[in-house]
């Protein structure tokens, strides 16, 4: 039986900046066209965590049960190592869906932003099938989309829209920056899992990419979230102090293009966490700075 500290290694604490960043700039979004609420924030926050974890463990019940996981380094895998019972991984799995779609309905009927409704199971769903199902579009290259799509442009735009009503050119470009680096740490982690993969036929963007193009595709996106921080900027100048986070980024990035292979790979993962929450949290001071001084 799996303990607490396995439980929570499972759900994969790496990837929850990709929760955390996109409510950040969604809500310094809407705090620019004077729409922020801090309590709706606090929701929206709780829906994007509960769908990451959720996620995180359907792909670990899913992987597991293919026999994916049974030689993957990294993180821990209950069911590939066989820490705890599919059943109740895939448990725990629906547990935070439902989560998320509670706490999603409360969101949507405090803020009157019924559009999210059907928006919201769509995620869900998404998650679910991500690797999961008889033909899981993370198998087809297909994730590094889904992460983009909804913790990128949804979660961000998404939680703009709760709180103001309307979304705006800083939300979309702010949207694009945060889907690129959360997409980014999904390439890294399909990057370490190149041979694991395609050895069980997993045929991630990565697999199908190849090692060099990948770690191209790993630069590339997070380039594109500065270049995306510089156009906010023609919105809101302010935000530029988001460059701040940029070493953070370029060490990960050093890292990948120096080769790294298996387990090296691990501490990029975190790294490009760590930009992605201090890029949005310094996009947002930014924000904040500039509605005060404007």
């Amino acid at each position: 039986m799996a303990s607490l500290s396995q439980w929570v290694a499972g759900a994969r604490p790496r990837t929850l900046p990709a929760a955390l960043a996109p409510v950040v700039l969604g809500t310094a979004a809407a705090h620019l066209v004077g729409g922020a609420d801090l309590a709706l924030a606090i929701l929206a926050l709780v829906v994007a965590l509960a769908l990451q974890v959720g996620v995180n463990y359907a792909n670990d019940y899913s992987d597991g049960v293919r026999g994916t996981d049974e030689a993957r380094v990294g993180p821990v895998r209950l069911v590939g190592q066989r820490l705890a019972a599919p059943a109740n991984v895939r448990l725990a799995a629906l547990l935070c869906f439902a989560a998320a779609a509670v706490v999603g309905l409360a969101l949507v009927a405090l803020s009157g932003a019924w559009l999210m409704l059907p928006l919201g199971g769509l995620a869900v769903l998404a998650a679910w099938r991500y690797t999961g199902g008889d033909n899981p579009y993370g198998y087809r290259g297909l994730g590094e989309v889904y992460v983009f799509v909804f913790f990128g442009l949804m979660a961000t735009l998404g939680t703009e829209y709760t709180q103001s009503d309307a979304v705006s050119w800083f939300g979309l470009l702010a949207a694009v920056g945060v889907g690129a680096v959360a997409s980014a740490i999904l390439v890294a982690n399909n990057l370490r899992d190149i041979p694991t993969d395609t050895e069980h036929g997993k045929r991630t963007l990565a697999v199908r990419l190849g090692d060099a193009r990948t770690r191209d595709l790993y630069t590339a996106l997070l380039t594109a979230s500065v270049v995306a921080l510089g156009l906010m900027a023609v919105v809101e100048p302010w935000a530029l102090l988001g460059l701040v986070a940029a070493p953070l980024g370029w060490r990960a990035v050093r890292t990948v293009r120096a080769g790294t292979t298996g387990g090296g790979l691990v501490p990029v993962l975190a790294a490009t966490g760590l930009y992605e929450v201090a890029y949005a949290a310094l996009t947002a001071l930014g924000v904040v700075v500039g509605v005060a001084t404007g």
